[in-house]
């Protein structure tokens, strides 16, 4: 690739300077800084592109106004915003967060008093791994302490707001960043925007999210399409990269922010574009792994550290690009319906086969047959349980929050 040439339609649209990019586009910020198998001149060419982004940041944000078209598109573009200082400074810019007017913190004994405060504190308690390693435990435990806060503040200005597990992996890479107050109100204004969806009382808007992934994957790939479905793979395997924006399954914090930045200023269905372009990337791994839902599960569920993420995410644009959501929303619709009838349709043929066994039963036999079918039904959360066994999350508030 020349200098002269962007490394995809994506960053053509939406990247002015795509011609700072280095020559080698298939290798991310990351890699070209710290591989050892980068030559020295990929390492100058780094060099000279975060200096030059940097100073092209700069510059935007030092205007007065701030031209948020500009700034969305460094915060897109290859590399993202760069540094902390940089995003402590942009991240408001780009959310629109009038910084001068952050609404104080109420008193410990209303936040204390939220129906989820409970609920909360044992997500971050059990967020050990989202803390930089080596952190004096006196900094996390404070820091934790924070997060437990910011997250109250949120669901008690907005009530109608409902806390759902894997919130605390957004927030917590946002107070990594910038301070209490400052991660509180970029939060906010997420809550009410990009991650609006997913704090309903029940997971039905999470789900209809959930159901563009597919018909996304059958225009980009019939054939990988066609294999996943066969094993009835489903989407609940990607639902943590999507609601916490990979924060909960990405281990190298650099990334993890990279992907902020770049959905920060992007349309909030971009994650599910993101999901699309990992499954695509790994369509080598899926062929050669077994057609059945548990192996496919089992490999897809964990996201590896090493994945080109600057290679993806342009890989992600181009698919907004290509296919946009209002071409996916009406297949995604009748996924979410056909879905809803299928388990109406289970619910009422349980109900059924209850109710006949009952009827079959001697009078005295009843707590038998209520005996019989907990035991299938524990039986069936078992198998549940080792399905999802990879992912340390609290499946049972999931279901309570559907029900």
């Amino acid at each position: 690739m020349s200098d002269e040439e962007p490394s995809s339609d994506f960053d053509q649209e939406h990247s002015e300077g795509a011609g700072d990019q280095p020559e080698n586009a298939r290798i991310s910020l990351q890699e070209q800084e710290y591989s050892p198998k980068v030559n020295g001149r990929l390492q100058r060419q780094h060099r000279v592109f975060y200096q030059r982004k940097a100073k092209k940041i700069e510059q935007i944000l030092s205007k007065d106004p701030v031209d948020i078209a500009e700034l969305r598109q460094q915060s897109i573009s290859r590399g993202g915003l760069l540094t902390d200082d940089l995003r402590r400074r942009a991240w408001p810019i780009l959310l629109n967060v009038n910084v001068k007017n952050i609404t104080p913190k109420p008193e410990a004994a209303v936040l204390q008093g939220h129906r989820d405060y409970r609920q909360v504190v044992l997500d971050v308690e059990r967020s050990l791994r989202r803390f930089p390693p080596g952190m004096e435990e006196q900094h996390r435990l404070s820091l934790q302490d924070s997060l437990v806060d910011v997250i109250m503040r949120v669901l008690v200005k907005h009530p109608e707001l409902y806390y759902y597990q894997g919130f605390h992996d957004i927030c917590v890479t946002f107070l990594l960043v910038v301070d209490e107050d400052m991660a509180f109100a970029l939060v906010e204004k997420l809550s009410l925007g990009h991650l609006r969806d997913y704090m309903e009382a029940t997971m039905e808007r999470t789900t209809q999210v959930l159901n563009y992934l597919q018909p996304l994957l059958k225009k980009a790939n019939p054939e990988l399409y066609d294999y996943l479905e066969g094993a009835e793979l489903g989407n609940i395997f990607c639902l943590s990269w999507i609601i916490t924006w990979f924060g909960h399954v990405l281990n190298d914090i650099k990334s993890i922010l990279r992907i902020y930045d770049f959905f920060i200023a992007c349309h909030a269905l971009m994650p599910i574009y993101l999901t699309a372009a990992v499954v695509l990337y790994r369509e080598k791994e899926i062929f050669e792994t077994e057609q059945e839902m548990p192996f496919l599960h089992a490999l897809l569920s964990k996201v590896p550290d090493n994945l080109p993420f600057e290679q993806l995410l342009s890989n992600a644009g181009d698919l907004y690009i290509l296919y946009p959501p209002v071409e996916l929303a009406n297949e995604a619709l009748k996924r979410f319906r056909r879905a809803q009838a299928q388990a109406a349709a289970r619910k009422q043929l349980a109900l059924q086969k209850n109710a006949q066994r009952k009827s079959i039963l001697p009078d005295g036999n009843v707590t038998f047959a209520k005996v019989t079918w907990w035991m299938l039904g524990a039986v069936a959360s078992v198998a549940v349980y080792a399905l999802y066994s990879s992912m340390d999350w609290d499946w049972s508030s999931w279901i309570s929050h559907g029900s």
